[in-house]
């Protein structure tokens, strides 16, 4: 089944998250739609996971801690 999500470039969101700027928003989306595919359900908390880690706020190892801890949902 194919699920849709809401993503504004005009307003530079992605379900209400904002976006600092139009190719942070596209590599966000393109991860999202890669993760989707193999079955992730994005929540506006898992996008701001994804967001911070595509622009290096928290690293690999926090990326990685934070998804055991399922804090996306």
């Amino acid at each position: 089944m194919f699920n849709t999500i809401e993503i504004d470039r005009n307003n530079l969101t992605i379900m209400g998250v904002e976006f600092s700027d139009l190719r942070t928003l596209e590599n966000t989306a393109n991860a999202l739609g890669s993760n989707m595919f193999e079955g992730f359900k994005p929540t506006p908390k898992g996008i701001e996971i994804i967001r911070d880690y595509v622009t290096g706020t928290i690293s690999l190892t926090e990326l990685v801690v934070l998804a055991k801890q399922k804090s996306y949902v």
